[in-house]
């Protein structure tokens, strides 16, 4: 890079850092200057944009908007489909496709990596190579021997590397199932998965020393979000709930059924309209206190906006709902939006708990949630 890109880019990386500490984000000493001197552009050298009809134009280091995007406090697509062969498609024009790798926002990644408390000396694992940049973030904070990191797919696994020793990082960088951890360099003082899962792989308890950190977040349609785990040493952890929330692109191995196949599948039911006080914002809007709780009752219910204001919401039971203008369609053998209403009245009866209230508990005889205590009576399983 020119020596004036250079001096741009540093430029650049201060403001975000200064954008990240005006928005109290948790950046000690350590972290922040990671984030200051690791270059970003370095692991962005092209990143998929989304035009305002939904297909994806490539930017790359050739176009004079690229740095700044880099720089912006927002995630990067790097992937379409899983497919390395977008990239070279979207060169020739718009493309289409669903995201399935990125360089996630800086806010969450500082928000995530201060949440693993970690020390002098602590070795971590991470789970989700992506482009490597938060590896890079991690070697400058630890040093290179105590990090780990691991990604599915070989691609991103070789391109993770790539950009790590372009900036003269060497980590054991790995092409394995994250689900799996890594038990070559286990155990861990700290594990972090920078994609979503639907429940917490045993190995990554197993993997993690007792008084350990997991941190991670969930693939939760509705009420998803960030947890931290320590484990016991005997296969089991406990943890909580994070105030801040979190969405991330789900771990393979925990895709579900595409939000568009299950809406697509029930799009056009019919049933009569009824009124209902609860609206779909409430429902479904993650800054709003009721959104965790209403998915303790709604796992793996997906919601879509569509035309005319509709709000879907779909099962892959058959089950769907149908909200517009504060009346709801619905049908399948569960009736989701009155499943939904039941649980605001119970929302409201606990006292409306805010999602950091709740905590989780995970062992080879189960995963569940409970309301401020482990002992708690109040608990839902996680599934």
């Amino acid at each position: 890079m020119r020596p004036e890109l250079e001096r741009q880019a540093r430029r650049l990386r201060g403001h975000l850092v200064n954008e990240l500490v005006d928005e109290g984000l948790p950046l000690d000493p350590g972290w922040r200057a990671a984030f200051e001197e690791v270059p970003r552009h370095a692991f962005l050298p092209w990143l998929f944009e989304q035009r305002p009809d939904g297909a994806w134009t490539l930017l790359t280091d050739a176009d004079k908007d690229w740095l700044r995007t880099v720089y912006r406090n927002r995630v990067a697509i790097t992937q379409l489909d899983g497919d390395e062969s977008r990239r070279e498609a979207a060169l020739a024009g718009p493309v289409r496709g669903v995201p399935t790798c990125s360089s996630s926002e800086p806010a969450i990644m500082a928000i995530m990596l201060a949440a693993l408390e970690v020390r002098d000396g602590d070795t971590v694992l991470e789970i989700g190579a992506g482009t490597g940049y938060n590896a890079a973030l991690m070697c400058h904070r630890l040093g290179d021997n105590r990090v780990t990191t691991v990604d599915v797919d070989p691609a991103i696994a070789a391109r993770a590397a790539e950009h790590l020793a372009a900036c003269g990082f060497h980590p054991t960088c790995v092409a394995t199932d994250g689900a799996k951890g890594y038990p070559a360099n286990a155990p861990y003082d700290r594990v972090l998965c920078t994609c979503s899962v639907s429940t917490i792989p045993l190995a990554w308890v197993e993997q993690t020393a007792p008084g350990g950190y997991i941190v991670t977040t969930l693939n939760r349609p509705i009420g998803a979000g960030l947890v931290k785990l320590t484990p016991d040493g005997e296969r089991r952890a406990t943890g909580r709930v994070l105030a801040d929330d979190g969405r991330f692109m789900p771990l393979r191995a925990h895709r579900g059924p595409r939000v568009s196949e299950l809406v697509d599948s029930v799009r056009g039911s019919q049933a009569p309209a009824r009124p209902t006080e609860l609206s779909s914002t409430k429902l479904l809007r993650p800054s709003d206190r009721f959104e965790f709780f209403a998915g303790l009752s709604l796992p793996h219910v997906v919601a879509w906006s569509g035309a005319r204001g509709e709000t879907w919401l779909a099962h892959a039971d058959g089950s769907w709902a149908c909200y517009a203008r504060h009346s709801v369609r619905e049908g399948g053998p569960r009736r989701l939006w009155s499943i939904a209403e039941a649980t605001h009245e119970q929302w409201l009866a606990l006292g409306r708990p805010p999602r950091e209230r709740f905590g989780l508990t995970v062992g080879p005889d189960g995963q569940e949630f409970w309301l401020d205590s482990p002992e708690s009576p109040d608990r839902w399983p996680l599934d």
